[in-house]
Order: structure tokens, then sequence, then C-alpha cells
């Protein structure tokens, strides 16, 4: 890829996962373009249709996600650092959800985004068992029940303070 195609793919995912994020299914492809300061038919060169796009947002996003997980395997306080990632994930998921519901709307299957948080997944189920190892979250946790949890955590529609408070007694369950 050309390097001022790629930039401009780049704009284009940057400036979709803002409006996406922000607007759900109810946003266009024809905002993303003009946002980004691309054409419409920039946008449909790099992504046929918007449930490709949307897609690629997710995709991008969850890949981005791992990355992050991925710096934090190897930190000095294992416990600190599942618990912050762990909130990091409940904080960016109100954006992350409309995508997916956009995404839905748009027709789109999301097995390239599964793949993705599939891979976001086991990096979390490594990030946990380095903070039990440590002996900073319980034991007896296992991946399925952190991730029951990341999901209602990241569903709840609250007040700020609420949700604060909210993770607070979940970190309080999960700390040994």
């Amino acid at each position: 890829m050309r390097v001022d195609a790629r930039i401009n793919r780049d704009r284009i995912l940057d400036t979709a996962e803002e409006v996406f994020g922000a607007g759900g299914a109810s946003a266009s492809t024809e905002e993303v373009a003009r946002l980004a300061g691309v054409g419409i038919a920039t946008v449909f060169r790099h992504f046929p249709t918007k449930a490709i796009l949307l897609e690629a947002v997710l995709v991008r996003r969850f890949d981005r996600l791992r990355a992050q997980a991925e710096a934090l395997l190897d930190a000095a306080d294992p416990g600190p650092a599942f618990l912050d990632f762990f909130a990091q994930v409940v904080a960016d998921a109100t954006s992350k959800i409309a995508i997916g519901e956009a995404l839905l709307d748009a027709g789109g299957n999301g097995d390239d985004a599964t793949q993705s948080s599939q891979k976001l997944r086991e990096t979390v189920g490594i990030l946990l068992k380095r903070a039990q190892e440590a002996g900073s979250i319980r034991a007896d946790v296992e991946l399925p029940e952190v991730y029951a949890l990341l999901v209602a955590t990241s569903q709840a529609r609250l007040e700020t303070e609420v949700k604060e408070r909210m993770l607070a007694i979940v970190f309080d369950g999960l700390t040994a």
C-alpha cells in the first residue's frame, strides 16, 4: 500500500472509531469521510461496506487493547497492572459497545472481530494468571468469571461515581 493510501486508511479508521463510538448505528460513513478529510469514494475504496469499516475499527481496537495487555505482562507488580487494565477496559467499553451495535445493525458478521477479541481474551488470561501467581488476585477466580465481570461492569450505564464504587467492590472481591 502506498504511503498516502496507508495514511488515509489510518485517518479513516481513527475518525470512524470516534464517529461510530459516539453515534453508534446512527452515524454515517459520509460523516466519517467529511471529518477524515477524504471523499466518500476513498472511504469505500478502503472499506467497500459500512460493515467492513466497522469490523476493521473493532479489530483495530481489540488489537490495541491486546497490545496494552501484553505490555503489562512483565509489570513489576502484576496485581495492580491487572486491575488497572480491567478498569481501562470498562472505561473504554461504552464506545466499543456502540461500534459493535452499529456493526450488527449494518449486517456485519463480526468474524474477524471475534478472532481478535479471542486473542485479547487469551492475553487477559495470562495477565490474570500472573496476578494470581504474585498473590494479588484470588487463586480460585478463573477467566470466565473475570470476563463475566468485565462484561457486566462494562454494560452498566451508571453515573461515573457509582461505576467507580462498583469497580471498587468488584476489585475487593477479586483481590486475594
